[in-house]
Parts: C-alpha cells; sequence; structure tokens
C-alpha cells in the first residue's frame, strides 16, 4: 500500500560562491569614537546655530535695544549743570547725576595709566572685546553656573555698561548683557578713537558718594581738576572703581590704602612708572582733601536755591537744538554769576568763626532755664509749624496720636558746630535743641551796580533752608538812617539840636520811646544822636520830618515791606528783609540811586556756546538828593568812629572810608549791622529762628556785638588779601562846598585854624550856650565821651584836603 505524503519536501540547492559571500557580508558596527563624534558634530552644528540666534536675539534687540551707530555718535548722558563765580570758580550744581565732563587733554596721564594698568591692560590692542575674556565668561557662566562668573570686560564694555544699564534675564542675564555690552563695544572703537573712548569712560563711570566722572571725584577728594592728579592721587580714585563704596577713601581709609597699593603696583608690572617711584608713593598717606560741592553743600548753597527759579524759568523759556525746553538737571548748562568766589569764601569762613562762638554764649546764657520755661505758646506753636506735625495731621492723626509720635525715639543726625551728631533721641528733643540755635544772614553787593558778591543764608543749608537774606525781621535802628535822610530831604541840618528826653505822644496811645540805655538827658545833633543811636531823638526826627514822608523816601529806596504809619517805624518796628536794606543803604553811596541785586552775566551750552548774556542797565535818576546822601554817609561814619560801630575800628582794624549802622531789637531778638565802604555794602543779621527766643540781656543782645562782628571779620579779611587791599583807600565822596555854605560851614580852612571864640561856630549850630574856645570844647567833649562839633568840621576839611 503506497504512503500518503502529507506534506510537501523540498531539497535545498547548493549556493554557488559568489552566494555563500553575500550571505556572510553584514554592515559594519559603529565604533564609539565615531558615535561621540557625531554626537558632538551634531551638538556643535546646534550650539552654532543657537549661538547665531543667541547673537540674532541681542543684536536684533529681541532681548532689549541696542543703541545704533548714529546713536552712539550722540551720546547724551545726563550732565549737571554748574554756576561759577565771576572769576571762574565752580559754586554748585544742579544734577540729577552729579557728573561734569572734561576732555582727554584735561585728564592727568597719571589717571590713564592707573586706568589702563589696572582695569585694560590691553587696551591699546584689542578693538573693544577681549575674546577670550568673553568666551571664558560665557562658559563659566552657561556651562558651570558660576553666578560671579563676571570680568573680563574692556573699558569700552564698561562704559556700555554705564551708559546703558543691565536688564534681568534669569539665568541667561549675564551671558545676553555680556553680549549686548560687546556689541556696543564694537561699535565705539569703530566711532571713537582710544583717547576720546578714555574720556568718555572717565566721564561716565560712577565713583563713591552718588559722583559720577573724574572731574566731580577730583574735585570732592583732592580738591583739585583732574589734570593735576598725581600718581598717588590717580591711584587712589581708580582704586575707587572695584568697589566704590567699600573703597571709599573717606569712609575706609586703610581699605582705600591698600587698593591704592596695588593699583601703584599694577603700574609697576606694566611699566607705567618705576619702583622706586611706587615705593615713594607707597610710603605717602592718601592726601585727601575732601571738599563737597553739589547742591546743597559747597561755597553758596542759600544762593544755588535763590537762583534756582531764575534759571528753571530760563529753561522753559529756551529751547535746545532738538526743540525742546532746556533741562537744568541733565542738559550741562555753564552759569556764570557775579558772585565773587574769594569774597563768598570770607563770607562764610567769617560767619562760622563767629557764630560758632556766639551760640556758646547763647547756650551758656540759657544755661538752666528753657526759652519757652514761662510762655509754653512758644514751644506749642513751633511743634504746630514743623513738618512733622504738618504730615501727620495731614495723614489724619489725632492730637493724641501726634503727641505721641513727638515722644517716641528715632535716630537721627542733628546739626552741631562741632561736626555732625548721629544721635538717638525724640523728636521733641531735637525741635527744642534746634529751636535754641541762632541763625544769621549776611550779602554783600556792589552799589554803583548791585552786582551780588557773596551771599550767606543762614549757619548749614543741608538742616535750616530758610533764607535770613531774604526774610523779614524786625530791623531796629537800622532803619534809622532812612529816617534822617528824609529830615536832610526836608530840609532840617545834620547839625541841628534836638533833646535827649522821653516824651508821651499822646495821639499814638500815649506811646513813649525808650532809650536802650535808659539815659534821658544833653543835647544831640541828629549826626550825634544817629552815631549813639538815641531812640528819643529818632522819633523826634521822624515826627518833625513827617511819617508819610519816612515811608515814601524807604519805597522810593526799594523797600517794599509793609511799612507801619507810627512813631515806632523810627524804631524799625518794621519786618524787611536783610536784601532789601543793602539794597537802601547802597542806594546812599550810589547817589541816591536805586540798587537793586542782580547776578547773572552768562548762560552757556555744555561746548561753551553762549546762549545768553545779561546786562543791567544802572538807574539814571537819583530818587534822594545825592548830596544828602553824602552828608548821611558823613553821619554813618561817625557811627563808627565813635559810636555804636566803633569796634570796626578798634577791634577789626579797618581802616579808610567806612560807615555803617548798627541795628537791635525789643528784647534783643535781632541784632544788625550793615557797613558800607565806597565800593561795596555788607549787611548781617543774627538771630534765632523764632524771635521769642533771644538774649536776656543788651550786653550780648545788640547789633554790634551779635551782627557787627561778622561783618567786621568780612572786611578785614578782604583788606588783608592782597588783591582787594586797594580797596581800603578808596574814598566816598564829600558834599559839595555849595551844600556846606549852605549849612553855614566856613569854607576856608584858615577860619577853622584861628583861635577864634568857638562862640561863633556854635551859634551857626544852634547851640549858643557853648562860649569856650576851640581847645577847651575839644577837650571837654572829650573827657564826655562826646566829639565836638568842632572836630566835625575839621574832619570835613580834611577829607576835602585828601581829595
Amino acid at each position: 500500500m503506497a504512503q500518503k505524503k502529507t506534506g510537501k519536501t523540498t531539497t535545498a540547492k547548493p549556493q554557488t560562491g559568489k552566494g555563500k559571500r553575500a550571505a556572510k557580508k553584514k554592515p559594519p558596527k559603529k565604533t564609539f569614537g565615531k558615535k561621540l563624534f557625531i554626537i558632538l558634530l551634531k551638538a556643535g552644528l546646534v550650539s552654532i546655530l543657537l549661538g547665531v540666534l543667541f547673537f540674532l536675539f541681542v543684536f536684533w534687540g529681541i532681548t532689549g535695544p541696542v543703541p545704533s551707530t548714529r546713536q552712539l555718535i550722540h551720546i547724551n548722558n545726563p550732565v549737571a549743570s554748574e554756576v561759577y563765580s565771576q572769576d571762574g570758580k565752580i559754586l554748585g550744581r544742579y544734577y540729577i547725576e552729579n557728573r561734569s565732563n572734561v576732555t582727554f587733554d584735561e585728564i592727568s596721564p597719571n589717571i590713564i595709566n592707573a586706568l589702563i594698568a589696572t582695569e585694560d591692560a590691553r587696551f591699546y590692542e584689542h578693538r573693544g572685546i577681549d575674546e577670550v575674556a568673553l568666551m571664558r565668561v560665557l562658559v563659566k557662566s552657561i556651562l558651570l553656573r558660576n553666578k560671579n562668573a563676571g570680568g573680563g570686560s574692556t573699558l569700552s564694555q564698561q562704559i556700555a555698561k554705564n551708559l546703558y544699564p543691565r536688564k534681568n534675564f534669569g539665568p541667561l542675564t549675564l551671558p545676553v548683557n555680556k553680549l549686548r555690552e560687546a556689541i556696543i563695544a564694537y561699535r565705539l572703537e569703530r566711532i571713537y578713537t582710544k583717547k576720546e573712548i578714555l574720556a568718555l569712560y572717565l566721564n561716565t563711570v560712577p565713583f563713591a558718594e552718588n559722583v559720577f566722572g573724574i572731574e566731580v571725584v577730583a574735585e570732592r577728594f583732592f580738591s583739585k581738576p583732574p589734570a593735576s592728579l598725581t600718581v598717588n592721587e590717580a591711584a587712589v580714585l581708580v582704586g575707587m572703581l572695584k568697589a566704590n563704596n567699600y573703597y571709599n577713601p573717606r569712609t575706609h581709609p586703610q581699605r582705600a590704602l591698600k587698593r591704592r597699593n596695588v593699583v601703584i603696583g599694577q603700574m609697576v608690572k606694566y611699566g607705567f612708572i618705576s619702583q622706586d617711584e611706587a615705593e615713594t608713593c607707597k610710603a605717602k598717606g592718601l592726601g585727601l582733601r575732601y571738599r563737597v560741592i553739589s547742591y546743597n553743600q559747597g561755597p553758596a548753597p542759600y544762593f544755588m536755591e535763590q537762583l534756582k527759579p531764575k534759571l528753571l524759568e530760563w529753561c522753559h523759556s529756551h529751547k535746545n537744538d532738538e526743540g525742546e525746553p532746556y533741562n537744568l538737571y541733565t542738559d550741562g548748562l555753564k552759569i556764570t554769576t557775579t558772585v565773587d568766589y574769594n569774597l563768598q569764601y570770607y563770607a562764610k569762613q567769617s560767619v562760622h568763626e563767629y557764630m560758632k562762638n556766639l551760640q556758646r554764649v547763647f547756650t551758656n546764657q540759657l544755661a538752666g532755664r528753657e526759652p519757652w520755661q514761662n510762655n509754653p505758646d512758644l514751644l506749642n506753636s513751633s511743634i504746630s509749624l514743623s513738618e512733622r506735625y504738618k504730615s501727620l495731621k495731614a495723614a489724619g492723626k489725632t492730637k493724641e496720636q501726634i503727641k505721641q509720635s513727638f515722644k517716641q525715639k528715632i535716630h537721627t543726625t542733628l546739626f552741631s558746630w562741632d561736626g555732625l551728631k548721629e544721635v538717638t533721641t525724640t523728636p521733641l528733643d531735637s525741635l527744642k535743641y534746634y529751636l535754641k540755635l541762632l541763625n544769621t544772614g549776611f550779602i554783600a553787593i556792589s552799589p554803583q551796580t548791585g552786582a551780588l558778591k557773596a551771599w550767606v543764608g543762614g549757619i548749614d543749608f543741608r538742616f535750616f533752608k530758610y533764607d535770613h537774606v531774604t526774610a523779614p525781621r524786625q530791623t531796629g535802628s537800622t532803619f534809622k538812617p532812612i529816617v534822617y535822610l528824609t529830615a536832610l530831604e526836608e530840609s532840617i541840618s545834620p547839625y541841628s539840636y534836638f533833646e535827649n528826653k522821653q516824651k508821651v505822644y499822646t495821639g499814638y496811645q500815649d506811646w513813649s520811646p525808650r532809650n536802650s540805655h535808659d539815659e534821658y538827658k544833653g543835647y544831640y545833633s541828629m549826626e550825634g544822636a544817629l552815631a549813639q543811636s538815641i531812640n528819643t531823638i529818632a522819633v523826634e526826627v521822624l515826627m518833625q520830618t513827617g511819617i508819610s514822608n519816612v515811608i515814601e523816601t524807604a519805597r522810593n529806596l526799594g523797600i517794599t515791606a509793609d511799612l507801619p504809619k507810627y512813631p515806632s517805624l523810627a524804631l524799625g518796628v518794621a519786618s524787611i528783609s536783610l536784601k532789601e536794606m543793602v539794597q537802601a543803604y547802597s542806594a546812599f553811596v550810589n547817589g541816591g540811586k536805586p540798587v537793586t541785586v542782580n547776578y547773572l552775566l552768562k548762560i552757556e551750552d555744555r561746548k561753551g556756546n553762549i546762549l545768553e548774556t545779561f546786562e543791567y542797565e544802572p538807574e539814571d535818576d537819583a530818587v534822594v538828593s545825592p548830596e544828602n546822601c553824602k552828608i548821611l554817609i558823613q553821619m554813618l561814619e561817625e557811627v563808627v568812629n565813635s559810636g555804636t560801630g566803633k569796634s570796626i575800628r578798634s577791634v577789626y582794624k579797618i581802616k579808610g572810608d567806612f560807615a555803617g549802622k548798627t541795628g537791635t531789637t525789643q528784647n534783643h531778638a535781632d541784632g544788625w549791622f550793615i557797613g558800607m565802604a565806597p565800593g561795596l555794602v555788607a549787611g548781617c543779621w543774627v538771630g534765632a529762628d523764632n524771635p521769642g527766643i533771644h538774649f536776656r540781656s543788651i550786653t550780648y543782645g545788640q547789633g554790634a556785638y551779635m551782627a557787627l562782628p561778622i561783618v567786621g571779620k568780612f572786611f578785614h579779611k578782604m583788606y588783608k588779601d592782597p588783591r582787594f587791599k586797594q580797596l581800603q583807600y578808596n574814598h566816598f565822596e564829600p558834599p559839595a562846598p555849595e551844600v556846606l555854605a549852605k549849612l553855614n560851614i566856613p569854607q576856608y580852612k584858615e577860619m577853622i585854624e584861628t583861635e577864634k571864640k568857638f562862640f561863633d561856630f556854635a551859634k551857626i549850630f544852634g547851640k549858643e550856650q557853648v562860649k569856650d574856645t576851640p581847645k577847651r570844647a575839644t577837650k571837654k567833649a572829650k573827657k564826655e565821651g562826646k566829639k565836638p562839633i568842632w572836630e566835625t568840621i575839621k574832619d570835613i576839611f580834611r577829607k576835602k584836603d585828601r581829595r
């Protein structure tokens, strides 16, 4: 039986040799090296692509705008506007950033060398980018995640960082900012020369104490321009760049010294100085001459505040090249004023020297008895007027809450004449402390032109913003010359005699004036009464002259304050600013022509182009008789020769023609003195901000003690200066001979030198009872401490002969 096949069987054919080889061939395996190469190649291509994209993102400004070449050509960083004295010295700045620009030629080579050696040794070799340093930063920051991977920036990159502040991009912050700065740096190097880049860097870099640029920092720490910096000084300033405040030489001198020596070492390393020079420099101290010139501090901060509104008004009405109004705080204007830098310095120095001593005297007088002890309203009103009280009240606080706030301890800085004091105290105690401080105002102007020469509005602008040059205060006896000038205008002779006696003015609520020393006897001419500041006679002269006439004279002389139509006007009860009073006295010297203070000379842009000059036309017409002004000045000369202002001669040794008047108000609250030389009029007021706080006695609480010494010191310093020494030999113009004749003063010197009985002269002047010879009369008058008319007449002719 045949078998049944259940499946199909096949027999494989034998393969040929070629087939055998094909069956055995397999794809080659990739080696590890090849795999790594491919991975790296792909990663590299991706990295390049990402790098290109990263670059383009930054370059196109997607991560933040990158300034174009055109924008970099017109870099316009904020520059402070500077105010200069007439002699070209800086008085102060207005700024957002305290910065001032200089050119490369105005920078000392020592600064350039120190900067390159420390910050960018390859500066003259690269094109703005140090590629190796940049790659190092990218690797450290991206791959190693090192947040402190900074460094390697060239000076051009640092300029970019200074001009265009960095932004936050999370983990990419550093590489994005570094690349952006590199792009800007490269563009800068294509636009500017190496010298221009160095100057640009030094004008934009920030230093300690919020100071920008080499000019301002050199001025602050060494009181000199950047062109004059020594190796030692340059190393100190460049050393600050590593960490501005950490290496501040004023606050951290030891750190600054070590850092300075590092910079000096770098200068040796790169061949800028020798090792011997380095050792000499390292042996020196820091050599600081610290001086702050800003808005709040400097030679004339009160004047800067006075000037600011006028400059802001000018900026608002004048447009720059782009058609925009000038900006006082950013456009770098250069403003020249009439202020004399040296006179401003002498004024500020005189105030500081004397007020420090006067405050000590005042504090001793107040010891053991607070000024508000018997008058609580004095303190309460001061609390209500304080800024703290006003702000708390505006915030809706109750009276009790405000009261408690004034009793809570705070940490604060207090002004003192021995330096600033860091204290923990209450606002109430702080207020009490300041209430007991005396303040002052001082101004000096040219009487012929009104040009301001010096302005000190208080003892420290940082703490006391209120300007006492423009603040109205009772004038005391400094108002009397206006009364006597009006009397001269009404044809009352300066040698008319008035009895010194108390008088009740029934038409004015039975008011009766009193003399400061309570003495009422004898007779005085107007000249003598003015010299000795006799109140009773000043009031009588006012009444005979007419109150309305005196007010009219005051108005003509430029006084705008409210003047009461009351006999006490003669004693200075009106509150008038020091500025207006000095203007009025200047008119006396200016032949009766009104004088208005002016202070602007010119305004320039930051490049020195003159934008406007200022000219002031003097008044052509006299508002009072020029001859009467000359007579009044002679009367005021007696004040400093033998009257209340005689310490001008005896203590402060002021020689030559000089006139003036002291002033003291009721309760000794205000002390005044206005002094006049032929070419300069200076006035000073002294007192507490609150008139209720004052000296307790006339010994110290009088103008001759409170204010005169500041004016005396000022003129003494000025006349000692060779630049101003000749001014003391100028003379006031004497009255014309015909005026003397009208006053019945003999015209010939020979008539005075004879032994003729003084009776003849005395009769002329209305004192017939005097019958002594001139020699006896002189001796008798001097014994009584008075100056006889005989001597006065001779003085007039002596002055006439000198001319």
